[in-house]
């Protein structure tokens, strides 16, 4: 069995450098839509009359669900962005997981936290 490649020592920095700054993007954005949950009752619209108000709770609750997935998914990129950053750790990044060859840097840099290559995620839907 040939021995498993894997990405050099410069290479691993340059793809940290990049999931950083993801992972800093993503994390601001999360602060984000936690505050707009948090605070949705600050917009003024407490003293609006009566009559719209019961309309206004119902699209409140849905745009607070709304952001509330966002927010959910966003947490589930950061954690993919960090188990990203442990495999550089350990110098398993960029290795596919279902077939043990390198994963293209192209793929890499547009999709830092994958753990699968194009031909692998290709055959996941044949």
């Amino acid at each position: 069995m040939e021995e498993t490649q894997r990405y050099s020592d410069a290479d691993l920095v340059e793809f940290k450098e990049i999931i950083q700054q993801k992972l800093n993007s993503a994390k601001t954005e999360l602060k984000y839509l936690l505050n707009q949950i948090k605070h949705e009752n600050e917009n003024g619209t407490d003293d609006t009359a009566s009559a719209y108000v019961a309309i206004d709770d119902g699209s409140a609750s849905q745009q607070k669900e709304s952001v509330g997935q966002l927010a959910a998914r966003q947490q589930k990129f950061i954690d993919s962005l960090e188990m990203a950053l442990v495999r550089i750790g350990n110098k398993t990044y960029g290795i596919c997981k279902v077939t043990g060859n390198l994963i293209s840097k192209e793929r890499l840099r547009a999709v830092p936290h994958t753990t699968q290559s194009i031909e692998a995620k290709k055959n996941q839907y044949k």
